[in-house]
Order: C-alpha cells, then sequence, then structure tokens
C-alpha cells in the first residue's frame, strides 16, 4: 500500500510496519523529524505542515494515518487549566475534526484517525476507544488489549523501554518525556494496520480478485 502518516512524530505508531509498503510520513518540526529518519531511513519524509499536505495530497494514497495535535483535547490540559495559573488557555484544536469530516467525504481508500480521549463528549462519535486513544476510521477495529504503563513524568528510561525508541542522543527543544508520551505505541499502530489490510482481503475477496 502507498501509505501517508501524518503528524508522524518518531514514528511510534509506524515502528513495527516494516518496509513493505510505501510510506511517505509529515512531520512538522525538524527536529522531531530528525529522529523519525534515524529510525526509519526509507520513508519518505516530508518536513511541512501536515494539515495543508493532507488537503493537497489526500488522494495519492490508499490509507492515511493522522495524528492530529491532541494537548488542547486533553484531560490533563482542563485540569492544568482549572489548578495551575501558568497554563496559557486555549480553545481545543479543531483540525481534527476538520479532518474527520474530511476523510468521511473525499477519501475513497482506507483511513485513520487518532487522538486521546477529551475532556468533553467527542462531537463525531469514534470506531473505538482503546486505552487511552480514540479512533476514527472508515473500517472495523476490532477491540483488543494494548499496551501502556502508567509511568511518572520526567522518567525517559521507563519510556523509551516502552517504545523502543532512544532519544539520549538527539537535540530536542521540547522535554523528551513529553514526545515519548505523545506517541502511539508501536504494537498499537500494527495492530490499526493489521486491521486495515484485513480489511482490504475482504474487499477483495467479496471482488472475486483473490480466487
Amino acid at each position: 500500500m502507498k501509505i501517508l502518516n501524518l503528524y508522524a512524530g518518531i514514528g511510534g505508531n509506524r515502528k513495527l510496519w516494516g518496509d513493505e509498503h510505501e510510506i511517505t510520513s509529515i512531520e512538522y518540526r525538524q527536529d522531531i523529524a530528525d529522529v523519525y529518519k534515524y529510525y526509519f531511513p526509507n520513508d519518505n519524509l516530508i518536513v511541512t505542515d501536515a494539515h495543508q499536505y493532507l488537503l493537497e495530497h489526500y488522494n495519492e494514497f490508499d490509507l492515511i494515518w493522522s495524528s492530529p495535535p491532541c494537548q488542547t483535547h486533553s484531560r490533563a490540559r482542563l485540569w492544568g487549566w482549572k489548578n495551575d495559573n501558568r497554563v496559557e488557555k486555549k480553545y481545543p484544536d479543531m483540525k481534527l475534526y476538520q479532518e474527520i469530516i474530511f476523510l468521511e467525504n473525499y477519501f475513497e481508500g482506507l483511513w485513520i484517525i487518532e487522538n486521546v480521549k477529551p475532556y468533553y463528549e467527542p462531537l463525531i462519535r469514534p470506531k473505538i476507544g482503546l486505552g487511552r486513544h480514540l479512533f476514527w476510521s472508515n473500517f472495523n477495529i476490532t477491540p483488543t488489549k494494548i499496551k501502556e504503563a502508567d509511568i511518572k513524568r520526567g522518567n525517559r528510561k521507563e519510556y523509551s523501554e516502552l517504545h523502543g525508541f532512544d532519544l539520549t542522543n538527539f537535540k530536542i527543544e521540547t522535554r523528551k518525556d513529553q514526545i515519548y508520551r505523545n506517541c502511539v505505541h508501536p504494537e498499537t499502530g500494527l495492530y490499526i494496520l493489521n486491521c486495515a489490510e484485513n480489511k482490504i482481503i475482504d474487499s477483495s475477496i467479496q471482488q472475486g480478485v483473490l480466487f
């Protein structure tokens, strides 16, 4: 498949996908993109605005994964707003819902959008919730247990072991433990990809392509 991986980060969701697919990943920050490129040198990595790239290139791909910024939707930020005057108050970033509506109506391939469970009732019902994540998609995702851990803030070693990335030698402008926390666990990313592949197989069988 030709896969578009938006808001790629350091590549948590992509880590176990292997190299059998043609993967284009979009990341806005160069320091984060440098980590991604180190771990996935065969991917087509583009440093640009993922939201705009989706609008201009969506029809070039078979599968689109998008993980729009989650901070303004998170329960942790709401807690911060109420308990810490230093936390900047922000409107929820509506790119999340813009992309769900856009892909649902314009894209003919398979798509998945991931975000945190928000502090409010989701404006569009997700396909499924897995751990602390919600997933919107146009294919079936069966319930499963996913790997997560209750790791104390700042514990980079435990985050590194959980996700399989080592950020020690990379210069990153923000807290490294937060970069780890933003990752979808690799096993979850692989599970979602397998669900998408099963959808393609089922569709092929129904159309008689595999006979």
